[in-house]
């Protein structure tokens, strides 16, 4: 057992300090006790004013109390109705096989659970919030949810915090700490703190523009920047906000917004013309992927880096905490970009540029997906996920158009296989409820389609999208098509306990070799459909040796998500071969293939093949076995339909409860399947793995 208890949850340290807001933190601490009551708490106050660091320190301390995590939905990037839920469920890492209301699948999941949930940037989202939070509360007593927003969500039971600025002493204390990072040596003597005093009463104490003014540090002295400062000039650029519905805290919001004006004044024009353009990337973006939305006119291609990290240094961009290579832009320095982009009119060009970007990367990931290449393009859909979500959402404006249809297409097929059911299932939806000509973007769309339905269990939804499918790539004459179209039929066959007719329908199919695009993957999930069926029938030996040949293809290809269901058929052969230690071998495989790819249907069924094998393990005392039930118990809730409700699989671990119950005595059984199911997820795996 790991020494060290890992509490799961998602957030990220923030290596920066933290300053003043211990009255706060102090009223937080009580609110979010699990006995502080059960109504949402939200933290009001105008854009950098700090209500997400605030919240953020308050969860963190407050992890301890909550078994299950404190997990961080961010809002900001959703520009579409009705992602709230998808958001908070994708936040969870859970999977969502099932097709049916994401909402209710969300619920079904948290009715046991304790842990808190952080709702950050909800005021242009407010009622889905409100919603959810009360379908949530409703069913699960051991949740608890913490909101910032610029507006209460005004919902029963609610308890809010206006943050405030903060206190002098705070202000210059953090103008303090972060100037030393930006000039070394920086310290507070009886000039500097006069003048720094003056700045931060001149900036009304909000975080956000103490530094962004301490940014400006690298250009100009103190002196300087407190001369720039004090008389406090309201910036011509503020017209951009002359429209805007008044906000809570109006004067602290104008102080933000001037503020922002003047960093915007202070930047060279091919400066102001990035940030404006930057402003359509949703979430984080590459150095690559500025480079061509904004790069045009007079901004040019390779001036977008040098442009990038002077932004940077300037604190109007910032890295991304997690991956330096990535930036990203504070929600209200976003919103004052995508202002002065209207003003410029150039918002609907550069979003199109954003979408057609994304399409591209889309085109990119398929053609390459059946190679060596696989993981990393998966890494990259995860870390593109926003964007690639907000790329759907412009394309789907004209559902029927081809841009939609290769957009969608494409970024469906990557959603699938990087664990993101819901997204494709709802993209895909709307765009193949319009007509298309026929041709390899809607071939793809229905091929995604119906694999989304095969990998839900729901073989009733899954058939017409594959017999759409069939027809097309047959109509297309191309036999690769054809190959991978296979699988979703085959895939009906097994989904419905029939392997006979799986073993029947193979020979109708071309098997021709297999191409490195999606049709490859597509290819090779068809041959795997062979083994499957073999072990359904109990022919061992024949699983094995069928197995082995679609592995051989796999490994030769560099394809893993294929390859780590196969490695699992051959552990279930091992086993029933009396190959103990090379099941246990080959359950670990593909364990780790299926975590690689972030396939969580994959590593639950790669957990179920570990624990057969650690039951037939003779040198093994059971314990281990047990733990590992509790892991799997804790990933098929994820899932969303435990064994996918599958008689034969759910039949097997319940006789593996059964035996370890026997062999251990109830009461150490119990020990050790609480243990496991008490591990948080990537804990769990690196048992299962050690």
């Amino acid at each position: 057992m790991p020494s060290e208890k890992t509490l799961p949850g998602n957030l990220l340290p923030d290596p920066r300090g933290f300053v003043g807001r211990q009255n706060e933190l102090a009223w937080l601490a009580q609110k979010l006790e699990p006995s502080g009551g059960s109504g949402p708490v939200t933290l009001l106050g105008v854009g950098g004013v700090g209500k997400t660091r605030l919240a953020l320190r308050a969860a963190e301390r407050a992890g301890a109390a909550y078994p299950d995590g404190v997990w961080l939905v961010e809002l900001s990037p959703l520009r579409a109705e009705g992602q709230v839920p998808l958001a908070v469920m994708e936040a969870l890492r859970l999977a969502g096989q099932t097709a049916g209301p994401v909402t209710r699948s969300l619920c079904a999941w948290a009715r046991d659970k304790r842990l808190l949930l952080v709702l950050d940037t909800c005021e242009h989202l407010l009622a889905e919030c409100a919603a959810l939070i009360a379908d949530l509360l409703a069913v699960a007593p051991g949740v608890r949810v913490l909101v910032t927003s610029r507006e209460p969500l005004d919902m029963p039971g609610e308890r809010t915090l206006e943050v405030a600025p903060l206190r002098e002493p705070d202000a210059t204390a953090l103008f303090a700490q972060r100037a030393a990072t930006v000039t070394p040596g920086f310290v507070l003597d009886a000039t500097t703190r006069r003048q720094v005093t003056d700045i931060c009463r001149t900036l009304d104490g909000i975080p956000l523009a103490i530094e962004l003014a301490v940014a400006r540090l690298s250009s100009h002295p103190l002196d300087k920047l407190h001369e720039l400062l004090g008389d406090r000039p309201r910036s011509r650029f503020d017209v951009l906000a002359r429209d805007e519905r008044p906000a809570r805290g109006l004067p602290r919001h104008w102080t933000l917004r001037t503020t922002i004006g003047w960093s915007h004044e202070l930047c060279a024009p091919l400066e102001r013309l990035l940030w404006a353009r930057l402003s359509v990337f949703a979430g984080s973006f590459t150095r690559r992927a500025a480079e061509w939305v904004c790069a045009g006119g007079p901004l040019r291609a390779d001036q977008v880096e040098g442009l990038l990290l002077r932004l940077t240094r300037q604190s109007v961009v910032l890295r991304h905490p997690a991956d330096p290579d990535r930036f990203r832009l504070l929600d209200t320095v976003r919103e004052y970009g995508a202002d002065w982009l209207r003003e410029l009119g150039e918002e609907e060009a550069v979003r199109r540029r954003h979408r057609d970007h994304y399409r591209r990367f889309a085109r990119e990931a398929c053609s390459d997906w059946n190679t060596g290449r696989q993981v990393a393009w998966c890494e990259r859909v995860f870390a593109e996920h926003a964007n690639l979500r907000a790329a759907v959402d412009c394309a789907l404006e004209d559902p029927g158009s081809r841009t939609a249809l290769e957009t969608v297409g494409g970024i469906g097929f990557l959603w699938r296989h990087c664990g993101m059911l819901r997204d494709a299932q709802l993209a895909l939806d709307r765009v193949l409820a319009a007509e298309h000509e026929p041709g390899e973007g809607l071939l793809l769309a229905l091929w995604s389609r119906a694999a989304v339905a095969v990998t839900q269990g729901h073989p009733d939804a899954a058939v017409p999208w594959a017999e759409r499918c069939m027809d097309l790539a047959r109509d297309l004459a191309d036999p690769a098509a054809i190959d991978a179209s296979g699988y979703l039929t085959l895939g009906l066959f097994v989904l419905t306990a029939r392997p006979a007719e799986t073993l029947k329908g193979l020979p109708e199919l071309p098997f021709v070799p297999v191409v490195s695009d999606w049709r490859g993957s597509g290819q090779l999930q068809m041959r795997a459909m062979r083994p499957l069926a073999h072990l359904m029938s109990g022919a061992y030996d024949a699983a094995d040796a069928s197995a082995a040949e679609v592995r051989a293809l796999c490994a030769r290809s560099g394809e893993l998500w294929t390859g780590a269901f196969v490695d699992a058929f051959i552990a279930d052969a091992d086993l029933a071969l009396g190959r103990t230690a090379a099941a246990l071998a080959n359950a670990r495989a593909a364990l780790a293939g299926h975590r690689r790819m972030h396939n969580t249907s994959g590593v639950a069924f790669g957990i179920d093949a570990l624990v057969a094998a650690e039951i037939r393990d003779e040198t093994a005392d059971g314990r281990r076995a047990a733990r590992l039930l509790g892991i799997s118990r804790r990933v098929w809730e994820r899932v969303g339909s435990e064994q996918f409700s599958l008689p034969g699989r759910v039949a097997a671990r319940e006789a593996r409860e059964r035996l370890l119950r026997d062999r251990l005595g109830d009461r150490t059984y119990k020990e050790a399947y609480a243990a496991g199911l008490a591990m948080a997820y990537d804990e769990g795996l690196d048992y299962a793995l050690s």
